[in-house]
C-alpha cells in the first residue's frame, strides 16, 4: 500500500527539485558539453569536427600548458604552506583570552566576503603607485620599480594577495576546531608541566588534525584554480609568467579560437585536481590515525 505524500514531502521535493534542475543546468550540463567538445576542433562558433583524442595528446607537447602547470603548482604549493601556518597562528591568538575576540573575527573574515577581483585590483593599485612612491621618497632601488613588472617576481604579488583573502576562511575553520577541544585537556597538560610548544604538538594539533585535513583539502583546490587575482593583478604577464591554467583555459578558450583544445584541458586539470584532493585525504587520514 503506497504512503501518501504530506505536506512535510510536497515541501521537501518542492525545494529540491528546482535547486537539482538549476544545478543541472548551469553545472553538470556545461561540464558534460565541455567534456564533448574536447574530443573536436571546434574554436568556440561555427562548425566542428570530431579528432579524437588529438586535444589531449598535444597537451603533452604545448610548452604553453606546461610551463602554466609549473606556475600553478609552485603557487598552490607555497600558498597552501603559508595559508595554514598563518590561519593556525591567527586562529590560536584569536581563540585564546584577548578583549573584543568576536570582533577581531568578524574583521579577519572581510577579505573572504570580497570579491577577488576587487581586492586584486585594489592590490595592484597598491603594488603600481603607493609601494613605489614609498621606494622613491625612502630611497629603497628594489622597492622602486612595481613587482607585477618583474618576470622574475610578479608571481609572489600574486601569491601575497591570494594568502591574504584565503587565510580568513582557514582561520575561522580552525578556530571552530580549536572550540571542540575539552579544557580539562589542557589543564592536564599544564599539570604535567608540558610547555606551550609540547602542548601544541602533543594536544592542540592531533585533536584539530580533522580540521588541518579539511584546510588542506580546501586550501589547495582554491589556490590551483586562482584566476581573479590573475586577472586583475597581471593578466598572466609579464611574458606569461604568472599564467595559472584557469586563466589560460579562459583566455586561449574564449578568446584565442582553442575551445576544443582547451575544454580538453579543462578536463585533465579537473581530474588533477581530484586526483591531489583525494591523495591529501588518504594522507592525511592516515596521519589522524598514527596522532
Amino acid at each position: 500500500m503506497k504512503r501518501k505524500m504530506t505536506n512535510r514531502d510536497i515541501t521537501f521535493w518542492a525545494v529540491v527539485i528546482p535547486v537539482l534542475v538549476l544545478f543541472f543546468t548551469f553545472n553538470t550540463l556545461p561540464m558534460l558539453k565541455g567534456v564533448v567538445y574536447s574530443f573536436t576542433n571546434y574554436k568556440g562558433y561555427g562548425s566542428y569536427d570530431y579528432v579524437g583524442f588529438r586535444n589531449y595528446a598535444d597537451l603533452f607537447t604545448d610548452a604553453r600548458v606546461g610551463k602554466s602547470y609549473l606556475f600553478t603548482f609552485k603557487y598552490a604549493l607555497a600558498g597552501t604552506v603559508l595559508v595554514n601556518i598563518l590561519s593556525l597562528v591567527m586562529a590560536l591568538g584569536l581563540n585564546s583570552r584577548i578583549r573584543f575576540k568576536s570582533a577581531l573575527r568578524g574583521i579577519y573574515f572581510i577579505p573572504n566576503i570580497l570579491g577577488g577581483l576587487v581586492i586584486g585590483y585594489i592590490f595592484s593599485f597598491f603594488f603600481t603607485y603607493i609601494l613605489p612612491a614609498a621606494g622613491s621618497a625612502l630611497h629603497i632601488g628594489w622597492l622602486q620599480n612595481s613587482i607585477l613588472a618583474s618576470e622574475k617576481y610578479a608571481w609572489i604579488g600574486v601569491l601575497v594577495v591570494g594568502v591574504w583573502q584565503a587565510v580568513a576562511m582557514n582561520t575561522i575553520i580552525y578556530i571552530s576546531g580549536l572550540q571542540t577541544i575539552p579544557q580539562d585537556v589542557y589543564e592536564a597538560s599544564m599539570l604535567d608541566g608540558a610547555s606551550k610548544w609540547k602542548e601544541f604538538w602533543n594536544v592542540t594539533l592531533p585533536l584539530v588534525a580533522p580540521f588541518v585535513t579539511i584546510n588542506l583539502v580546501l586550501s589547495t583546490k582554491n589556490l590551483l584554480m586562482v584566476f581573479d587575482q590573475i586577472m586583475s593583478l597581471t593578466k598572466g604577464g609579464p611574458a606569461q609568467s604568472t599564467e595559472s591554467i584557469s586563466y589560460l583555459i579562459y583566455r586561449n578558450g574564449m578568446d584565442g579560437g582553442q575551445f576544443g583544445f582547451q575544454s580538453a584541458n579543462a578536463v585533465v586539470f579537473f581530474l588533477v585536481i581530484v586526483a591531489i584532493s583525494v591523495f591529501q585525504m588518504t594522507i592525511m587520514n592516515k596521519k589522524e590515525e598514527q596522532l
